[in-house]
Order: C-alpha cells, then structure tokens, then sequence
C-alpha cells in the first residue's frame, strides 16, 4: 500500500469518527451532557455577571458620578453632631457647586390609615425636603407630581418607590390620604427608584414648610445633596466641610453615592472564580465520563479494530478514528453548552430588565475548553485502540 493511498481525508475522518455517536446515540448523549453542563454553566456565570455589571454602570452614567452627599458626623466627644441652618445657602455658593438641596428628618410616622397601631411604620420614614431635590437627584416622577411652591405649604406628599409600594398605593386618581402623625396628607406623586438614594425610596416626602408646621420639623438640615461640576468634584469634596461648617470641618461627612454602585458592580465578579471553579469541576467529570466511554467503546469494537487493521488500516487510522470520536463527542457537548450558557443568560437577564452582555470569550472558551478536555480523554483511547494487534482483535470475533 502506499504512502498516498493510506491517507484518511478530513471527510472520512469525519466519517468514522462519527460511527460510534450514530449507533450509541444514549451514551454519546449522555456523555456529551457533562460536558454541556460544565460549559453552560461557566458561559452562564460569566454571561450573567457580565450583564449585571454592565446595567449597573448604566445606572451610574444615567445618574452621574458627580453627587456628593454631605452629613454631620460626630464631634470629638463621640456625640452627634449637626450641621448649621445655614449650611445649604453657604454649599451653594461654591462656584464649583450646580445644584444644591437639603434633606431633613422628622420623628413623624406614616400608616395606610387611622386604624392601623402607631407602631407600625413599615419603616417608612418622613423627609421634610426642598422642591429641587429631584433635579438634584436626577430622579423621575412615575405618576403625579413632585413637591413644589404651589403645594409645599400644604399636607401634599411625595411617596418614593418602595414607600409606595408597603403602603399598596400604586394610583392617584383615587385622591388616596394617609396618615402622617394623627395629619391627613394627600399623596400627590410616586417616583421611580432612585439609586443613588435609597433613603428617599423608603421615604415620604413633603415640604419644609408644611413639616415645620405640623411635624415639628427643625432648620438644620441631616443631608444635603450637592450636584457638582464633574472635573472639579474632588476639589469641591474637599472644601465641602469647612464650607458646610467653618468651625468644626471635622465634624461634617462627606460621601460619593455612585461610589456604592461601583462597589457593587466589582461585587457581582467577587463570586464568579468560584461559579466557574464549579463549572470547571462538572467539566472534569464530563471528561472522565467521555474517557470512560471510549475505554468501553475499544473493549466493544475490538473485531472492528482487528478487521481494519486486517485490511490494511494502519495505527495511526485507528487512534485518528478513536480520537476523532471523543473530539465530536466534546464538540457536541461544547456546542450544546454555550448554547445553553447563552439563552440561560438572555432569559435572566431580559427577567430583570438587563440588556444582554455575553463576552465573547465565555462560548469561543468554552467550546476550546471542550476540545481540550475531549482530545486528552480520548488519547489513551485511541493510543490503546492502535496498539492492538489484528490477530489479538479478531479472537474476539
């Protein structure tokens, strides 16, 4: 026979590798599931942490990285501290400063009606705040309308998105009231989530006026929100104390709400090493399986081994074919997996609202990662299968 006529085509490579999936269809199935499994799962971890992440600093540039929020802290003594009636006007003045709007608390509580026990509140606090707090914010209105010149002197209030939805408020057309401290107040809008602000989401917002009427609101102010010019904002976060209150500086606290979502976006990435590790492992399983399954397919297929050899079919044929076949078995897993990986991602991520980020890593990876782990379960095998000797394989028949 010579050198040319003993070559396998890629197509008839193709061809005998495929003999053992055609006729044990179950176990190649079964085989190719581990290493769908693991492939599934780890183009799923990363699709989805990946997506997350990137909603998460879609929010941030929504809102802008630019808002500082600035509290009293607390004095040396240990004791809270405050801040002065003067501080909001004396943030304002800093050129470096766009908006400024102040936030105050009051020992008010909220309930659906009169019938429900004072205590309980549903945690749901009361904020006496200025009428530009929502431009500060750069917050939006779900339904009705934010607190303004026209209503702050009346018992209007504002409900944020949490707040609203424990008290089961979701329409205004009803004119709903609720109580706020034996004071019936309307509810005259609901926002959208604020995430910048948390607080104000538990929040029921009415205005100043209004608040230092009724609700015994005092002027000092426990947060006020600052909106900066955005290339100068670590210069204005440094003058913010002493601006705030001249004579204690030390005693004022000055945050960076955007800086809890970046945490939070580094966070959704703090557990993907181990959600991949897991995957890692199902795909070493789904290897040793697809190792065991070609061991089992030599010892079965030892009169077709012998016969080839017997016809002429040198070694390297017979380990080509072998190899060949856990190759299309891990390459049928892969595919399958990154498959699954990625429609599993499409639907969480489309279930919260996300827009879908699959890295394009995740499925070319996976899929190499199958043929990887495919061709080092099948060399024994197939190097097992080419040592056979035809007259050792044909006793069998």
């Amino acid at each position: 026979m010579t050198a040319a006529a003993s070559r396998l085509p890629p197509a008839d490579i193709a061809r005998v590798g495929s003999i053992g999936l055609r006729t044990r269809r179950l176990r190649a199935g079964l085989s190719a599931l581990g290493i769908a499994i693991g492939i599934a799962s780890m183009v799923a971890v990363l699709g989805i942490s990946q997506s997350s992440k990137a909603d998460l600093l879609a929010q941030l540039d929504k809102l802008g990285t630019n808002l500082l929020a600035v509290t009293p802290g607390q004095s040396l003594l240990g004791e809270q501290a405050t801040l002065p009636p003067t501080a909001p006007k004396m943030v304002a003045r800093l050129r470096t400063v766009d908006e400024v709007a102040s936030v105050r608390k009051t020992a008010a509580t909220v309930r659906r009606s009169d019938y429900i026990p004072m205590a309980q509140t549903n945690g749901i606090s009361v904020l006496a705040v200025d009428t530009n707090l929502l431009a500060t914010l750069n917050g939006t209105v779900r339904t009705g309308v934010f607190l303004n010149n026209a209503n702050i002197r009346y018992p209007a209030i504002v409900l944020g998105a949490v707040a609203a939805e424990r008290l089961a408020i979701t329409r205004l057309d009803a004119g709903p009231l609720i109580d706020v401290d034996s004071n019936w107040f309307s509810v005259v809008g609901i926002l959208d989530p604020l995430p910048l602000a948390p607080d104000i989401d538990r929040a029921a917002l009415v205005g100043y006026p209004i608040a230092e009427k009724l609700l015994g609101a005092t002027a000092d102010a426990t947060t006020i929100n600052v909106r900066a010019d955005p290339d100068t904002i670590d210069d204005t976060r440094a003058l913010l104390p002493a601006t705030a209150k001249p004579e204690h500086p030390e005693e004022v606290e000055v945050s960076r709400p955007s800086d809890v979502i970046k945490a939070r976006a580094a966070a959704e990435t703090a557990f993907t090493s181990l959600f991949l590790g897991l995957g890692a492992v199902a795909l070493f399983v789904g290897g040793v399986g697809i190792a065991n399954v070609m061991v089992i397919s030599v010892l079965e297929r030892r009169s077709e081994i012998g016969l080839r050899r017997a016809l002429g079919a040198a070694k390297r044929h017979i380990s080509v074919q072998f190899l060949s076949e856990s190759l299309l078995l891990a390459a049928l897993g892969g595919l399958t997996g990154a498959l699954g990986g990625m429609l599993a991602t499409a639907g969480y991520a489309l279930s919260r609202g996300w827009a879908i980020s699959i890295p394009a890593y995740a499925p070319t990876g996976g899929i190499i990662a199958s043929l990887l782990i495919g061709g080092i379960a099948g060399l024994y095998p197939a190097v097992r299968a080419a040592r056979l000797s035809p007259t050792e394989a044909l006793r069998t028949v």
